[in-house]
C-alpha cells in the first residue's frame, strides 16, 4: 500500500475510534443495545454539511452536530426509560425515524462540501500538506474525546452511569436515579457518534443519507478487536483500546481491498466487515481452547 493509502485508512480509523467509543459506553458500560448509532451518525454529518453549505462557522456547526447526536440519543433512552419501550426497538424506532430527518435537515439526498470552508480548512497550516495534516487534528481530537470520557467516567456521576449498567438493581437500592444515567449515557454515546459524523463528512468533502449504512456494525467490529488487542477490565485501557481497534481495523480493510491478489473491491466492504468481525468473535473462544488444552496436559 501506498503512503497516501496508509494516511487514509489511519484518518477513517480515527473518525470511526469516537463512533467506537460511543459505542462502548452504550454496548459495555450501560448494556444497551443501540442501533440508533446508524441514524446519528449521518445525522451529525447532515446537520454540520448543511450549516457549513449555508455559510454557518465549521466549528458552531460541528458542536451543531454534537448537540443533534445528544438529542438522538436521549429520544432512545426517553423512549426506554420514560415509556418503557424495550431497549432494542426503541433505538430502531429512532434510526428509522432519523432516515427521514436527515432527508428533512438536508434537503437532498447529499449535500457537497467540495468548495466550503471546514475545520481542517480553517486550522490547517501552511507547511503540511493536506493529506498529512487531517489525521494529526483527527489524532488530536480523538486523544481529547478519549481523556474528557476516562475523565468523566472518574467522576460521581460517571461511577453512577457505570453502576447502572452492572447492576441496575443494586444502583437504583442506593438511591441512584438510574434512568436519568440511562438518558445521559445514550446522550453522551450519540454526542460522540455525531461529532465523529460530522467529521466525517468535512474529511469526505460532504454528506450522504446513506453515509450511516453499517456504522453500528463498523463500531461494534472496533470495539471487539479492541478488546482482542488489549483486554483489560480498566477503563482507561478500555478506551484506548476500541481506539487501537477501529485503526486497526481500517487497516485490515485497506489492506483486504489494495491487495490484488485477493480480487475485493470497493462493494465488498461489508463482506470484509462480516468477516473481519467474525474472526475477532471466534479468537476469544479459540484461545480459551488452547489455555485449557495447555492446563490439561
Amino acid at each position: 500500500m501506498s503512503l497516501y493509502t496508509l494516511l487514509g485508512a489511519f484518518e477513517i480509523g480515527l473518525v470511526f475510534a469516537l463512533v467506537a467509543l460511543g459505542v462502548l459506553i452504550s454496548f459495555r458500560i450501560l448494556r444497551f443495545p443501540d442501533l440508533t448509532v446508524d441514524g446519528s451518525f449521518p445525522l451529525g454529518g447532515a446537520v454540520a454539511a448543511t450549516l457549513i453549505a449555508a455559510g454557518a462557522d465549521p466549528f458552531s456547526a460541528t458542536l451543531a452536530a454534537v448537540a443533534a447526536g445528544a438529542v438522538a440519543g436521549l429520544v432512545t433512552g426517553w423512549l426506554n426509560v420514560r415509556l418503557r419501550i424495550m431497549d432494542l426497538l426503541a433505538s430502531i424506532l429512532v434510526m428509522t425515524a432519523l432516515y427521514s430527518i436527515n432527508l428533512r435537515v438536508m434537503g437532498r439526498p447529499n449535500v457537497p462540501l467540495i468548495a466550503e470552508p471546514t475545520v481542517f480548512v480553517a486550522l490547517q497550516p501552511g507547511a503540511l500538506a493536506d493529506y498529512v495534516f487531517r489525521p494529526l487534528l483527527l489524532a488530536a481530537i480523538v486523544l481529547a474525546a478519549k481523556l474528557l470520557v476516562d475523565w468523566f467516567f472518574s467522576t460521581q456521576a460517571g461511577l453512577a452511569m457505570r453502576a447502572t449498567g452492572s447492576n441496575g438493581r443494586m444502583t437504583r437500592a442506593q438511591g441512584v436515579n438510574t434512568g436519568g444515567m440511562v438518558l445521559g449515557g445514550m446522550a453522551l454515546s450519540n454526542a460522540l457518534v455525531g461529532l465523529a459524523g460530522a467529521l466525517f463528512a468535512q474529511t469526505q468533502g460532504g454528506a450522504d443519507i446513506s453515509m450511516g449504512v453499517g456504522t453500528i456494525v463498523i463500531g461494534l467490529a472496533a470495539v471487539i478487536v479492541g478488546e482482542n488487542i488489549l483486554p483489560s477490565r480498566r477503563l482507561v485501557l478500555a478506551t484506548l483500546a476500541v481506539i487501537l481497534g477501529a485503526i486497526v481495523y481500517r487497516f485490515f480493510v485497506a489492506l483486504a481491498l489494495n491487495s490484488e491478489f485477493i480480487g475485493l473491491q470497493a462493494q465488498d466492504l461489508n463482506l470484509i466487515t462480516a468477516v473481519l468481525v467474525a474472526i475477532a468473535l471466534v479468537l476469544p473462544m479459540l484461545r480459551r481452547r488452547a489455555a485449557g488444552r495447555g492446563g490439561a496436559r
